[in-house]
């Protein structure tokens, strides 16, 4: 029996022994003794710092990716306030600035990827009105500055330099106050300007004048002073095109070279061919001194249309009513009914003292169509910047706007006319403030 009772026991120990190594991953519990008390459970082991950050709210997430964000978006700007453009250049960097301040009182631009709202900050470069210094103004904010994206200057000129400078640092481009068609047509990708351009001009000129004249009081016989530059030559062929087309004939096509002082002889030609259409694109001061002229040699077509010159402040200041009669085409004007024009016009009567200037609120949309395109893109990433851009379909001061594939922007030709020292919207008709005044008056009856 004492032997039977230990071959038993020596199964029992092997059978515990063979159940602590077996292949059950759980043995069924075996309850305690009532008599015994049980051992206190292992303490839970402390956390580690993977375990802590793994178990940190969704909120806290989101706030690390905020953290990420830059502390600004940074825009480039290279824009003439010195020169013979700064004039122009001033109601640019204007805009702009309205533009970014009101943006970044609402907070600034949501950007996705960081899921925050970012503030815009502008960084501008003063280019002397100079081709060159434009290039490299261009350059050094593209390396020393980070930017997302370029807002242009004033003046075709500049404008054409510095668009052959974005498209090599694949950088998105918005131009404004730059009609020069040409340069749109050499295949850029990353150039933008919701402006209008010269085939809008020239054909605008002559839609106009056959809506608003009957037939036989129209001024048929048309004198074009070209400037003897690309946009100068592009315009002023555009303009004879056009002009032929709708039944008009031009007299007198003479060429000049910007900085010209005396107009004299151009003028007489066109005063002796019985000019009643005068068609130019002056740089400011070769505008008012042709305007100038005009008046002391006791010249006063029927009809005068001038690009760019008049569509600084300083026309008024300098002819006063003398300067008045002539139509001007900036691409915009403080009357018209487009979401936003009303509070831009009353920042603009704080800061200046009067509605927001005719290049004012063509710079305004630039920044409004950039900062939009950055929200669509939900991205810092320059080439989705672009992208979006191309696919902008938004409501600005400046209108309803979108993009054609070249990049030229889908805009209305707005014409303004001088009228008691002040530009006054002449069309389109819907937007007319005043009628259009015809013939102009002597300028000795001014």
């Amino acid at each position: 029996m004492k032997q039977r009772g230990l071959s038993i026991g020596v199964i029992l120990v092997m059978l515990l022994l063979m159940a602590g190594c077996g292949g059950q991953s759980t043995p069924a519990p075996t309850a305690a003794p009532a008599d015994t008390e049980a051992e206190p459970a292992e303490a839970a082991a402390e956390p580690t710092e993977e375990m802590a950050e793994a178990a940190e709210p969704a909120e806290d997430t989101e706030a690390a990716v905020a953290s990420d964000a830059p502390a600004a978006i940074e825009i480039g700007a290279v824009v003439p306030l010195t020169g013979p453009f700064a004039g122009g250049g001033a109601q640019v960097e204007r805009g702009y600035n309205m533009a970014v301040e009101a943006i970044n009182a609402n907070g600034g631009v949501y950007v996705k990827e960081y899921d925050a709202q970012i503030p815009l900050h502008l960084n501008l470069l003063d280019d002397e009105s100079d081709p060159s210094k434009t290039v490299s103004h261009m350059e050094t904010l593209y390396s020393d500055s980070d930017i997302v994206a370029y807002l242009g200057g004033y003046g075709s000129s500049l404008h054409a330099a510095a668009a052959a400078i974005a498209e090599k640092n694949q950088v998105p481009y918005l131009g404004v106050a730059f009609a020069l068609w040409q340069v749109h047509q050499q295949g850029y990708k990353y150039l933008f300007s919701p402006f209008i351009k010269s085939p809008d001009i020239a054909a605008g000129t002559f839609e106009f004048l056959n809506a608003t004249l009957p037939e036989g009081e129209r001024p048929t016989r048309v004198g074009i002073f070209q400037e003897q530059t690309d946009w100068g030559i592009e315009l002023g062929q555009l303009w004879r095109e056009n002009a032929e087309a709708n039944g008009y004939e031009v007299v007198v096509y003479e060429e000049y070279a910007p900085g010209t002082q005396d107009f004299t002889d151009l003028i007489l030609k066109a005063k002796e061919a019985d000019v009643e259409l005068l068609l130019a694109l002056p740089i400011p001061p070769d505008g008012l001194t042709i305007y100038k002229q005009l008046g002391e040699l006791d010249y006063t077509p029927k009809a005068s249309f001038f690009v760019r010159a008049p569509d600084v402040p300083t026309w008024s200041e300098s002819l006063g009513v003398a300067g008045d009669d002539v139509m001007l085409a900036p691409g915009w004007h403080n009357s018209v009914q487009f979401p936003g024009v009303e509070e831009l016009n009353a920042k603009h009567q704080e800061l200046m003292g009067r509605p927001a200037d005719p290049i004012v609120g063509p710079a305004y949309t630039a920044v409004q169509i950039l900062a939009n395109a950055i929200e669509q893109a939900g991205s810092l990433d320059r080439a989705a910047i672009r992208d979006a851009i191309a696919a902008t379909d938004l409501d600005t001061v400046a209108g309803h706007i979108t993009f054609n594939e070249d990049g030229t922007g889908k805009v209305p030709f707005v014409l303004l006319q001088y009228q008691s020292g002040k530009p006054e919207l002449i069309w389109p008709k819907e937007f007319a403030k005043v009628d259009f005044i015809y013939p102009a008056p002597p300028f000795s009856e001014r």
